[in-house]
């Protein structure tokens, strides 16, 4: 009768067990960096990006309209002052020269006898075989003879200038930034053919915000740094957009570089430091921070029980790779500055200690 019993008995109690929780695991203690908030003295800046460009880049055409038949340069090319860029067919405007060279034999031809008939008559009036008013004739036809003749002197010249207008030369020296014809293309007069970027000053140039544009004024010093570039090297605010882009909203500013052999088209970037001093401004490193449910985070080390708990902060505005902490954190509070993402609220963490280091 007990050996009965005893097997309903046995079977509860394995059932009892088989139904209780696991045991539940405690989480690691994790070693943390740790850092005390403290206020730095902060100089405000703002970074922009920016290019490298000439300080005179012109875009060169021909004064005639034309088709192009020749183009001397290429992209890239450094030219001198002088050059032959390219040139169009100028064979109507040597025709042009041509008919105006005849212009100006008929017109000389006309000049001379009027010249010749005036002096013949004038012998005559001397001896007063003819009237005061015959030779005034003579004289009026010879002034419009010479008046032709001058008319016809213009028109050579400017035929001749014409002709010459027909191949493109460069005004300075400097480096091709772009072509915008090719040859077999009929071009008008004025149109961009070759983009000619100066030699001689290089400047910086970039875009600035409209909340931002009042900070600059002209003379200003700024720091550029090219990419790749160790150091950044200074410039001087020479010129400000005096309105805005249409379709960007920002104004273009341009800084004079101390070295004139940049590279053109080089990224830079333009640092603007303000002069006002922030003694009351908490940074915090980047990999301090965390973002949860939209809000910005920080781990904040309780260290009386050497737990954590999460503290939701306002940045104001970023500086390379920290932060400006513009509420939330007081200063003298210790916050996790790496590793944040595998942290939890009430966590048990230890302060991490690099080899060889006092404790």
């Amino acid at each position: 009768m007990l050996r009965f019993l005893a097997t309903p008995l046995l079977a509860g109690s394995v059932l009892l067990v088989a139904c209780s929780p696991p045991p539940k695991s405690q989480e690691p203690v994790r070693a943390v960096k740790i850092l005390q908030v403290g206020a730095t003295d902060l100089t405000p800046s703002v970074s922009y990006a920016g290019e490298v460009k000439a300080r005179v880049e012109s875009r060169l055409g021909f004064r005639v309209g034309g088709k192009l038949v020749a183009r001397r340069v290429e992209l890239g090319q450094q030219v001198r002052a002088g050059q032959l860029l390219a040139e169009i067919d100028p064979q109507d405007y040597r025709l042009s020269v041509d008919a105006a060279k005849a212009q100006l034999s008929a017109a000389q031809t006309n000049r001379d006898l009027a010249a010749a008939d005036y002096k013949r008559f004038k012998e005559l009036r001397d001896k007063e075989f003819i009237s005061s008013a015959e030779l005034e004739r003579r004289d009026s036809n010879l002034k419009a003879a010479q008046a032709q003749f001058e008319q016809a002197q213009a028109q050579f010249a400017g035929q001749g200038n014409q002709l010459s207008y027909s191949k493109l030369v460069a005004d300075q020296a400097g480096v091709v930034t772009g072509i915008d014809a090719e040859v077999g293309q009929v071009v008008s007069a004025g149109m961009p053919v070759v983009r000619l970027a100066q030699s001689g000053q290089r400047d910086v140039m970039f875009a600035v915000p409209e909340d931002k544009v009042s900070q600059l004024r002209v003379g200003q010093a700024v720091q550029v740094k090219l990419w790749g570039a160790e150091k950044a090297q200074s410039a001087s605010i020479h010129e400000i957009a005096a309105s805005a882009d249409p379709v960007t909203r920002t104004f273009a500013v341009r800084a004079a570089l101390s070295n004139a052999q940049t590279a053109l088209g080089s990224t830079a970037t333009v640092t603007v430091n303000s002069s006002a001093v922030d003694a009351s401004a908490i940074t915090l490193p980047t990999t301090a921070i965390r973002q949860e449910g939209g809000k910005t985070m920080v781990w904040v080390l309780d260290t009386g029980n050497m737990t954590l708990r999460a503290q939701t902060i306002e940045v104001e505005n970023i500086q390379g790779n920290d932060v400006v902490v513009k509420s939330g954190l007081q200063v003298g509070q210790q916050v996790v500055s790496a590793g944040v993402h595998v942290l939890s609220p009430g966590q048990k963490v230890t302060v991490y200690q690099a080899p060889g280091a006092k404790p």
